[in-house]
């Protein structure tokens, strides 16, 4: 949700977005959705996301949670 915040706070569409980021716009929608594919999160390149972050105007530190996620233990 908070790259879709900072895309229409800029007034740009997923697709122009993603143009001027350099990635595809079904990679782009994938983002704002959280998830790469089904069921499996996201894990962008950071170099994805500092050119999202230069598009958007926004810090990497406004795209990160909070909190790290926490990881299922080992079995």
């Amino acid at each position: 949700m908070r790259l879709q915040r900072a895309r229409e706070k800029k007034g740009l569409s997923q697709e122009r977005t993603a143009h001027l980021a350099g990635i595809a716009g079904y990679t782009y929608q994938k983002f704002e959705k959280g998830e790469s594919r089904p069921g499996t999160p996201l894990n962008p390149r950071l170099s994805t996301l500092l050119a999202l972050c230069e598009v958007l105007e926004i810090r990497l530190e406004d795209l990160l949670p909070a909190q790290a996620p926490v990881s299922p233990p080992d079995r």
